[in-house]
């Protein structure tokens, strides 16, 4: 009977992670922005999971270019917009990036491989700009923090508690009488 309810437990959790595998998990070596955009031909093909918030998309007739401002990720791959940004970088896809789902100001996670740099002009300046080949890119939701969101008035819920002799036992709870936010972001 224990080992029964590990197991659907371990499956119920299992089943909770929406992200791809290349966006939740780090690469071995998770190579920095600014270690890439000082010596682009040395880490030529390595492997990356960066993030940001996009500042431009350019769909062309074989790929698209979307350029990313970069913030430095926390442990779930999505990026830390109270952290300083430390510069720009451009992404290379085969895929049409859709303009009402890829828009200017949405948070965007990437992997894919560095490929070098790529000259852009930001308003009247020329920059090298780090450029990274993906095809794997999440796109995270907004949330509410709760001062400036949709409440919800719900009473109670359900959890799994011990019960030493035989197992797990199911539980109900209730609770609260004020509002509260329906969704807390994972920070």
């Amino acid at each position: 009977m224990k080992t029964i309810s590990l197991i659907v437990f371990s499956l119920l959790l299992s089943a909770c992670s929406s992200l791809p595998p290349a966006i939740e998990d780090a690469p071995l070596y998770d190579l920095s922005y600014k270690e890439a955009s000082q010596n682009t031909a040395k880490f030529r093909e390595a492997a990356i999971r960066w993030g940001g918030v996009i500042v431009e998309v350019d769909n062309e007739q074989q790929f698209s270019l979307m350029q990313v401002l970069y913030y430095p990720l926390n442990s779930y791959g999505r990026p830390m917009l109270d952290q300083p940004s430390e510069g720009r970088f451009v992404v290379k896809t085969s895929e049409f990036l859709e303009p009402t789902i890829y828009t200017n100001n949405s948070e965007i996670t990437v992997a894919g491989q560095l490929k070098g740099d790529i000259e852009r002009t930001i308003g009247k300046k020329v920059m090298h700009l780090p450029l990274v080949s993906s095809n794997v890119m999440h796109i995270w939701p907004d949330y509410y923090n709760g001062y400036n969101g949709p409440y919800n008035y719900y009473y109670g819920g359900f959890g799994v508690g011990p019960y030493y002799p035989y197992g797990f036992y199911p539980y109900y709870w209730g609770g609260f009488y004020r509002p509260f936010p329906y969704y807390y972001p994972r920070r």
